[in-house]
């Protein structure tokens, strides 16, 4: 029994799982702070707040409405969501774009039984092993 649960905790995918869980937990507070520290009383000057707004309210009937709390949680958010996609998005896809390059894609054609993609040069069908006619390119043979 506990040799089971041992195993299932040993597996790579659970442990980096949970590093990235608490990796995500740590970078979530670098980036709130970030946001909390800098970018939302910059915010409160330009609009002349002071980065709060959370005294701001409407009545309605005698109902007190505070408006300004979800303006405060909305404003973080969608700072939030700017710093990590110019910070990490943007940066982490122009690196793998860069550093890991796609492979060329290899033309295909649909198989004339099951409809299946399948390469071009393939001679059989790997979801229904039809034998099909490899298209081969048309070849010019040079003259010396």
């Amino acid at each position: 029994m506990l040799k089971g649960f041992r195993d299932f905790m040993m597996r790579g995918n659970v442990i980096d799982m949970a590093v990235g869980v608490v990796i995500g937990a740590a970078f979530t507070g670098v980036v709130t702070g970030f946001v909390t520290a800098f970018l939302t009383p910059v915010v409160g000057v330009v609009v002349g707040a002071a980065g709060d707004f959370s005294a701001y309210t409407f009545s309605v009937a005698g109902v007190h409405f505070p408006y300004g709390q979800f303006l405060n949680v909305l404003i973080a958010f969608v700072l939030t969501a700017a710093v990590l996609y110019f910070c990490v998005v943007l940066p982490v896809s122009k690196a793998t774009a860069r550093y890991l390059p796609k492979k060329p894609s290899v033309p295909k054609r649909p198989c004339p039984e099951c409809l299946t993609d399948i390469p071009e040069a393939a001679r059989r069908c790997a979801a229904c092993t039809a034998v099909v006619q490899p298209v081969v390119p048309v070849q010019v043979a040079a003259k010396y």
